[in-house]
């Protein structure tokens, strides 16, 4: 019984230290990388202006919105990578897109981003294109539109 008192003791620390590690590493900015964390983003020139993105260590990044943007497509999820570059943050996510009504898929947007980051917000630009089911542009790129984010930050 002792045995099992130490391995679950044990098993509950390493947990615990394991996960402040991982939203120390998660949430907080690094300084070579300031933009890694979570953000709110306000995109006035999507269907759907208000956007949450997660920026990872390893230069990859997810992208989600509510599905309430578009009523013929469904688009509300996308991946990406981003770099740090020139004193900006450059990036392209990109999002498979597909017919409600039929539920086939339709194509792709790719929107591309330069931002700078100060503190826990951004400020920049973006712009999209998009493909069809053959990887062909079918519009964009559009004209870039202003593009602000605020980090998701613990009280």
């Amino acid at each position: 019984m002792r045995t099992h008192h130490r391995l679950a003791g044990a098993l509950f620390l390493a947990t615990v230290l394991g996960l402040s590690g991982c939203e120390e590493r998660h949430e907080s900015p690094s300084a070579a990388n300031p933009i890694i964390g979570t953000w709110i983003v306000k995109d006035p020139g999507a269907p759907f202006p208000d956007h949450m993105y997660v920026f990872n260590a390893d230069g990859t990044l997810q992208q989600a919105n509510p599905d309430a943007g578009d009523p013929r497509a469904s688009d509300s999820d996308g991946k990406g990578v981003w770099v740090a570059r020139d004193g900006s943050i450059k990036g392209k996510w990109v999002e498979i897109i597909a017919d409600r009504a039929t539920h086939k898929f339709t194509g792709r947007a790719e929107i591309s981003f330069d931002l700078k980051v100060a503190g826990d917000g951004f400020k920049g630009s973006d712009w999209a294109s998009s493909f069809d089911v053959d990887g062909v542009r079918t519009d964009g790129p559009s004209a870039p539109t202003p593009l602000e984010g605020q980090r998701v930050t613990l009280p």
